[in-house]
């Protein structure tokens, strides 16, 4: 394992995907859109995250559409109590994950 001479970290990309995940403050909402639908938006992402990848997974696991704008994913309908359980999964602190 090659070490970064100028901070002292292992040059390995998935490290640095870990430590950025720990300093994360998640905040899962819900907001009522047109017509009575409710949105789910996860918010709280650094600007240099992976958010799409994330916004992916999520998707994926809830079997939902959804979208990412200006850093926060958003996605159709109400999924508060299951993006924490996926989000613990992807790797990301629960303690920091506020709902």
């Amino acid at each position: 394992m090659d070490i970064d001479p100028k901070l002292g970290l292992p040059t390995d990309a998935g490290v640095f995907e870990e430590i950025a995940k720990s300093e994360q403050k998640i905040r899962v909402s819900t907001v009522s859109r047109r017509y009575g639908k409710i949105t789910t938006l996860v918010s709280g992402f650094d600007k240099n995250f992976d958010i799409k990848g994330t916004a992916k997974h999520l998707k994926e696991a809830l079997a939902c559409g959804g979208t990412v704008k200006e850093g926060v994913v958003e996605l159709q309908g109400d999924h508060r109590k299951q993006v924490k359980a996926i989000l613990v999964k992807l790797g990301f602190p629960e303690e920091l994950i506020n709902d």
